[in-house]
């Protein structure tokens, strides 16, 4: 299929925010060279998998139909919900979930789900886990130009870092991550490659003081509702 018909792949992405020192901050990961966005710092995030759908009835605090109704859609919307929770634990080992599994225990699962030795599913199932998708903040949806050889329909969600987790990248897909607030990392951006889509987002989040305002924010966008944004690619190839 040619780059410029390839439809983009449903994804989500989490913004996972922590009060700072001075000012709210924010998640960063890097993506090795090979990996889509590579080399540039980006929020944890990826597609949709079967294994998202299958576990729902895991997730806490949205219903399918008022997830359906926030995304703007006639049905899936939960899944959205359920994918960000996965991606944010394999790419940061921040679990939003009910549970009680050691840091340990975590590592071990989270090590397991990446080299594809265990199953999403099967890990939710074999913990009683509940998903609590009410931590999730649905506030922006990008779709990547067309034409671009790897293309998304990103959902975008911001978080509250729960203060009994520590964030941190793989080591594999993520060869390094960091935690800055949105204005240290657009100060950074000549050192620290940004895609357009989190160049955007820190800027609109760079005007807030506090964690809470930010959340806030987030609802509000949600409750006004949430428009496409797909730039148009740059003859250089940035959007």
């Amino acid at each position: 299929m040619a780059a410029d018909t390839r439809p983009p792949r449903p994804s989500s992405t989490v913004v996972l925010v922590r009060p700072g020192p001075a000012l709210p901050e924010v998640f960063l990961v890097k993506r090795h060279a090979r990996a889509s966005f590579g080399s540039r710092y980006a929020f944890p995030g990826g597609v949709l998998e079967r294994s998202d759908a299958a576990v729902t009835d895991s997730c806490r605090g949205v219903s399918p139909a008022w997830a359906n109704a926030r995304l703007k859609l006639e049905s899936g919307g939960l899944v959205y919900y359920s994918a960000a929770i996965r991606e944010l634990f394999e790419e940061s080992g921040v679990l939003l979930a009910t549970h009680e599994l050691s840091a340990a225990a975590l590592q071990v699962a989270r090590d397991a789900l990446n080299a594809g030795t265990l199953g999403w599913q099967e890990f939710i199932a074999d913990n009683g886990l509940e998903l609590h998708c009410d931590r999730l903040h649905y506030f922006s949806f990008w779709i990547t130009p067309v034409g671009e050889p790897h293309r998304y329909s990103a959902r975008f969600f911001l978080a509250r870092s729960p203060a009994t987790q520590t964030a941190s990248h793989d080591g594999g897909e993520l060869t390094e991550s960091c935690w800055l607030s949105a204005r240290q990392a657009l100060a950074a951006r000549e050192r620290i490659k940004l895609p357009y889509p989190t160049r955007k987002t820190l800027e609109q989040l760079a005007d807030f003081d506090d964690v809470d305002s930010m959340l806030r924010w987030a609802d509000a966008c949600g409750d006004k509702g949430v428009d496409c944004i797909q730039p148009a690619a740059r003859a250089d190839g940035a959007a």
